[in-house]
C-alpha cells in the first residue's frame, strides 16, 4: 500500500524532529523587539492516525515574548499541523492528493480509515485551489515548475514533480514547502490565514 507510512510511528517522529528545529531557529532568532522567547505551546488534538503518535503531537510549538509590554507570540511554521486544521498535515495533503488517483472504494476505504468526511475532503480541495493559491508561498512555488503545475490538481500535481522516490519523503518535501502556510507569525513567508483552514 503506497501510503502504509501513515501507520509508521518513524514518519511521525521525523515531522517531530523537523518542528523542532523550525521552532529552534525561530526561538534563536527571538522576538522582533529584541526580547527572548519564552516555550508558550498551544495544546492539540490531532484527528487521524491517533494511535502511532506520541505526547510530542499534543502541542503545537509556540512561543512568547518575555519582555514586559510586549508578550508578542511567535508560532513558528509547522509541518505537523496545517494552522488550525484539525486534522494532522499529512493526512490533508495524502487524501486531498490521492482524491485525483484513487478508485471509488480505495478513496471511500481510505477516507473511513482516517475518519474524514466528505464534507470535510471537499471544504480542504477548495482550499487548495482558492486559498492556497493565492498565498505567497504558492507564488514562490509555482515559478519553480516547469511547465507549469495545474492548480486544479494540487497537491497531488506538486508530489508529482517532487524528487523522493517514496510518496513518504515526497509528502515530507511538500510539508516543508507549505510550512509557511501554517503561521501568520515566526516566519517572514507566512501569509495564509491558517483560521480560515
Amino acid at each position: 500500500m503506497c501510503h502504509a507510512f501513515l501507520h509508521d510511528a518513524n514518519f511521525y517522529q521525523l515531522l517531530t524532529r523537523i518542528d523542532e528545529s523550525i521552532a529552534e531557529e525561530a526561538r534563536a532568532r527571538g522576538c522582533d523587539c529584541g526580547g527572548v522567547l519564552h516555550r508558550a505551546c498551544y495544546p492539540r488534538k490531532p484527528r487521524g492516525e491517533r494511535g502511532v503518535l506520541d505526547e510530542s503531537y499534543q502541542r503545537r510549538l509556540s512561543f512568547c515574548c518575555a519582555e514586559d509590554g510586549c508578550r508578542r507570540r511567535c508560532t513558528p511554521a509547522s509541518v505537523r499541523f496545517l494552522g488550525r486544521k484539525v486534522y494532522l498535515g499529512v493526512i490533508v495533503v495524502l487524501i486531498t492528493a490521492l482524491n485525483h488517483g484513487l478508485s471509488a472504494s480505495r478513496r471511500q476505504r481510505l477516507i473511513e480509515t482516517l475518519g474524514v468526511c466528505v464534507q470535510t475532503l471537499r471544504r480542504w480541495q477548495q482550499w487548495w485551489r482558492e486559498q492556497f493559491v493565492q498565498t505567497r508561498c504558492w507564488r514562490g512555488l509555482a515559478g519553480q515548475f516547469l511547465p507549469p503545475i495545474l492548480t486544479a490538481h494540487l497537491p497531488s500535481a506538486l508530489l508529482e514533480r517532487l524528487s523522493g522516490r517514496a510518496l513518504s519523503e515526497r509528502v515530507v518535501q511538500l510539508l516543508v514547502l507549505i510550512a509557511p502556510t501554517t503561521t501568520t507569525t515566526g516566519s517572514p513567508q507566512a501569509m495564509a490565514d491558517p483560521r480560515k483552514m
